[in-house]
Formats: C-alpha cells, structure tokens, sequence
C-alpha cells in the first residue's frame, strides 16, 4: 500500500506563438499568426513544403520552410500525406516546433491545465507527487499556470527548494520557477 497521491498537471497552450515579421504592405515589423494552412510544392521528384503565416493587421502572408528541396523518397509517407491535408495537428505541432533561424516570437499565457489523479493511497495520502507535462514546447510565462493550479509563484518557487521533494531534473525546475517552461 502507498501513502502517495499521485497527480498530473498538463499544460495545454491555447494558442501558438506569433512571430515579429517585418511586412512589406505595413511598412514596419508586425505580429504574423498561424493561419493552420501548409502549402506544398513539388518540382520533379523535389518537394518543398511551407507554414503559412498571416500579418494581424494586414493578411499579407509569410511562409515558413517545413521542407526545402527534399527528394520524395526521403519524406515518410504519412508525413507528405498530412502536409498534403493539410493535418490540422500537424500545423498546430509546427507552429510550436523549433525555428530553424532567429526570430522574435511573442508567447500568450493563455494556457489549459488539465488535472488528472494518476494513482491514489488507499487511505489517507501522506505524500503528494505532481507531475508536469507540456506536450508543447512553448516558452509562455506560468502566471496562467500559477492561476489555474492554485499555487503562487513564491510558492512554487519554495516548493522547488524544498529538500524533501524530488526533481527530475532539478535544475530544469529552478529555470521552472524562475523563467517559466522551455
């Protein structure tokens, strides 16, 4: 019999990150968003493959590269098959993924938390391990995630220096605390 309680917190970003783009129609750096379009090119047996963003202000678009100059063989089938639908889970894992090239990139707070008991004592817990999970790499602050859970910056803060909780790994949790998911 365990006296833990067992829980886990995923975070879910509402949106994707909008990046700073200078736009030719605006005359001046803007926010583009995410329009959840790919488009895809193939040129011979070459396919090239873009994420298509949108100018808030204006519409003016700006493709992001997905694939450059890549020989068909090369692409897994259900990858070209989804660039191809249009997948709307591939373009919201796109959008959150990696760029390959500096670009200032604004992040939201809006973010859903979604608790889930994994393992419950069967009397009274004595101990509670939480478990955070962001399937989404997203640099957005927690001051959502501090709201939604209950527990104060300060709190969690403390909560990460405490010697009889265990962190794995520690040092991701400091960064946790003090900057915010990475």
């Amino acid at each position: 019999m365990s006296d833990v309680l067992r829980v886990q917190w995923t975070i879910i970003p509402a949106s994707a990150p909008e990046l700073w783009l200078n736009c030719n129609r605006c005359r001046g750096t803007t926010r583009f968003r995410t329009s959840g379009k790919i488009r895809v090119n193939a040129n011979g047996k070459r396919v090239d493959a873009w994420l298509i963003y949108k100018c808030t202000s204006c519409d003016n678009t700006w493709n992001r590269p997905v694939l450059e100059r890549r020989h068909v063989s090369t692409i897994d089938p259900r990858l070209l098959a989804s660039l191809q639908a249009n997948d709307p889970d591939l373009s919201r894992r796109l959008a959150f993924g990696k760029l390959r090239r500096k670009l200032k990139a604004e992040h939201f707070d809006d973010a859903t938390v979604r608790k889930e008991v994994v393992s419950e004592s069967a009397g009274p817990a004595c101990r509670l391990e939480i478990v955070c999970v962001v399937p989404e790499t997203t640099a957005c602050a927690l001051t959502a995630f501090y709201r939604r859970s209950c527990v104060c910056r300060a709190a969690a803060s403390r909560i990460c220096r405490m010697p009889d909780i265990l962190l794995h790994p520690r040092k991701a949790c400091a960064g946790l605390c003090a900057t915010g998911f990475r």
